[in-house]
């Protein structure tokens, strides 16, 4: 029996939920929708964590190979971004252009693993 792609699955799944309720608090930062969407933001991070690195494991690829660096880094970034949007509201442009580079980047780790 092959194996399902459960982890992938779940891993694709949370980065699209943690797209988008940061780009919402993005394009909407008022103070009574920051609970929900803290609350969604770091459940969907942690789901990334835990699926990216279960991956890992089953992949039987070492933890501190570069790419992976990388888009760990990427994910703390990224993470972050929801909160600087409720706490500085103003530099919602410049976060939103940072948010696209962090994908970006991240994807691209993905599909070329160059290190």
């Amino acid at each position: 029996m092959e194996r399902l792609p459960y982890y992938q699955i779940l891993h694709v799944l949370s980065l699209v939920v943690l797209i988008a309720h940061t780009f919402m608090a993005f394009a909407n930062p008022l103070p009574e929708n920051k609970k929900r969407t803290m609350m969604i933001t770091g459940i969907a991070a942690l789901l990334l964590f835990i699926s990216g690195f279960g991956m890992l494991t089953l992949n039987k690829i070492p933890f501190l190979t570069g790419w992976v660096v990388v888009k760990l880094v990427c994910l703390i970034g990224f993470s972050a971004l929801a909160g600087i949007a409720y706490r500085k509201p103003q530099l919602r442009s410049m976060l939103s252009t940072i948010a696209m580079v962090i994908v970006a980047a991240g994807v691209f780790m993905v599909y070329f693993r160059p290190f």
